[in-house]
């Protein structure tokens, strides 16, 4: 072999010999203590989650510049990009093995130039958490590195999705690039979120609490509602993830992707009014009317995507299809709070909202509402400003918008789920439709309280008024008249009317005030 061939083979070699090392990760003990804690390495986390064969790395020779401690492969994060379901994604995934995923000032560089790069090429980014947070060893260094990653975090907003999966311990500084981003995913038993962690607790206060506690992926989900889904193991959160970008456009200037599931548009269902019981106060499971009327799978797998499904449960927010078109539903949920607007609840929804306005998703609004959740704790907590989160969202919102109001919607409450007067494209009602200031029971013994306190038979006059009053001012027909309510429709027909509804304003055009930003309620 001549000089230039052993030259270019020594090259090949040392090549390899690299790539070889950088694929090790930790190294094959610390690869053991993470499969022993129940955990995928952070290479096999990205191989399970793209399209085989996809993944090209970038960054795999990233090398910390500090002589204070041995540098570790790629520096403590796999990132590049690939393909989910034949779509372009980004995406990193901090490998604990590696010095524990600890985030230096070349690992923190690594994330910030793939948000950057899924930035100028349009398509999602995907962040896999698997930390101990601050490198403590790099100082200020790791901060700024936290700094920078939330500033693009902050710029990628409303141009590309953003979905991070908490796979591991995630805590201090740490937690704020996965709040800033638009979904996060939590894996139960092996994910923990908090600011401070248990031992601090106890130094500081001395409250003694375990992580799971304290920050496991259903506490964070049904008492923080700071994550959006904890899934039973890492495959089916994989699995999560791609469902939920199969509903969603790649970049804010494309519409969502549309998917035939072979359901008829003219679909109708003579049944679906038997699903609600005829008296306003008597509950039922709002899911059953999504199932029905939204697009169904052949495969007869759940035909909707649902986002903080344990959390602020007296309202469901969804993606869900109409003849293909990908859709945001909003729905009360009678089951719980009779449905009530709450503080979650409006805290739920307007982020939802403003998440489908800025990627061109329309929203669809299902109606079965008695108020605001009444109380003392509501109102201290800020119900005031936490519900007008939901009427600042609705109004800001320029993507078809069509509501549906199946049984009841009183006072402030029928505002603040997408009525005529916050933009609403299309109104529709059912004829059991009760559209009031408040409910009868309620508003009778205001209205006619001289006449009850005077009649020889009160309980029966009470009644009396009460069918009077539904009759004559609760109805939906009354509405109708003065065109805040678009057109009463047979519950049997909602499937197709909502298709025709939506489809007459996929493409419409609303504008503005010209302003640097608005000012929404905190």
């Amino acid at each position: 072999m001549n000089e230039d061939a052993q030259r270019k083979r020594e090259q090949i070699n040392e090549l390899e010999m690299r790539r070889a090392q950088a694929r090790e990760m930790g190294g094959w003990e610390n690869v053991v203590k993470q499969k022993k804690k129940g955990k995928l390495t952070a290479r096999e986390r990205i191989d399970i989650l793209l399209d085989a064969g996809t993944f090209c790395e970038i960054g795999m020779y990233a090398k910390t510049r500090s002589t204070e401690y041995k540098a570790v492969p790629g520096d403590g994060v796999i990132a590049g990009y690939g393909k989910i379901d034949g779509r372009k994604v980004y995406i990193f995934s901090q490998d604990f093995t590696s010095m524990g995923g600890t985030l230096s000032e070349i690992h923190g560089k690594k994330i910030c130039h793939i948000i950057e790069s899924a930035i100028k090429a349009r398509c999602p980014v995907i962040g896999i958490n698997d930390s101990g947070g601050a490198r403590i060893q790099d100082g200020v260094e790791s901060l700024v590195g936290y700094g920078k990653m939330f500033f693009r975090n902050t710029m990628a907003s409303g141009v590309i999705p953003q979905i991070c999966i908490i796979a591991g311990p995630c805590a201090g500084g740490a937690v704020y690039s996965p709040a800033l981003m638009d979904f996060i995913f939590m894996i139960k038993g092996i994910s923990y979120a908090f600011i401070t962690g248990p031992r601090v607790i106890k130094a500081v206060i001395g409250e003694e609490i375990s992580e799971e506690e304290l920050g496991g992926a259903r506490v964070a989900q049904e008492k923080a509602g700071v994550v959006c889904r904890s899934e039973n193991n890492e495959e089916e959160c994989f699995q999560a993830v791609k469902e939920l970008l199969s509903y969603l456009p790649l970049n804010h200037e494309e519409k969502p992707p549309k998917a035939n599931w072979g359901d008829s548009p003219d679909r109708t269902d003579p049944t679906l009014f038997d699903i609600m019981p005829a008296l306003p106060n008597k509950a039922y499971n709002m899911h059953q009317i999504i199932e029905r009327v939204f697009d169904q799978r052949k495969d007869r797998k759940k035909n909707y995507f649902e986002l903080f499904p344990s959390f602020a449960t007296n309202i469901i927010t969804c993606f869900a299809r109409l003849n293909g078109w990908t859709v945001g539903v909003i729905a009360n949920q009678p089951m719980s709070k009779a449905g009530c607007l709450d503080i979650n609840a409006s805290d739920k929804a307007s982020r939802f909202i403003r998440f489908c306005d800025a990627f061109n998703i329309p929203l669809i609004t299902l109606v079965d509402v008695p108020g605001y959740l009444p109380g003392r704790d509501q109102e201290w907590g800020g119900i005031i400003r936490h519900g007008a989160k939901m009427l600042y969202a609705y109004s800001e919102a320029t993507v078809p918008k069509i509501t549906l109001t199946l049984r009841k919607a009183y006072g402030g409450s029928y505002i603040g789920m997408c009525s005529k007067e916050l933009g609403a494209d299309f109104v529709f009602c059912w004829p059991s439709t009760e559209l009031a200031v408040m409910g009868p029971e309620a508003a009778v013994p205001i209205i006619f309280r001289k006449e009850l306190e005077e009649a020889e038979n009160p309980e029966e006059l009470l009644q009396q008024k009460i069918r009077e009053y539904r009759e004559k001012f609760a109805t939906p027909y009354l509405a109708a008249e003065r065109m805040h309510v678009d057109d009463v429709i047979f519950p049997a027909e909602t499937r197709p009317r909502l298709i025709k509804a939506l489809e007459m304003v996929l493409d419409k055009k609303e504008e503005r005030p010209e302003k640097k930003h608005g000012v929404m309620p905190t």
